[in-house]
């Protein structure tokens, strides 16, 4: 007659289980980040977003800056179009406030000072 499994076994057995998962996913997260093209987006000095509006829930504009000339872009579920090519950068001002990190959106949706 077969012996019933031990408790210590199974818990062993289990614990076993997930670690190995969790370590699959760290190994893969690092794989990730170092094969071209499944890792987040590089940052790349020569191309960068300068401003961007949005024009309805799919729809938006961006002026994106490449190298030296600056692009207005039409963005949307049609795909994206060059609208015009920028002959003088638009100026930025110094008053433009980078948009509050999500934690302060939070705070100040809840009442709370940050």
């Amino acid at each position: 007659m077969p012996q019933p499994a031990s408790a210590a076994g199974s818990i062993g057995g289990a614990l076993f289980a997930l670690v190995l998962v969790i370590g699959l996913i760290l190994l893969l997260g690092w794989l990730a980040k170092r094969m071209p093209g499944l890792g987040g987006a590089r940052s790349n000095s020569g191309l960068r977003v300068v401003g961007s509006l949005a024009l309805g829930p799919r729809d938006r504009v961006v002026v994106v800056a490449v190298g030296d000339t600056q692009l207005l872009l039409g963005v949307g579920s049609g795909g994206t179009r060059t609208l015009h090519t920028l002959t003088e950068p638009l100026p930025v001002s110094p008053e433009s406030k980078a948009a509050p990190a999500f934690a302060q959106l939070l705070a100040q949706h809840f009442g709370k000072k940050s």
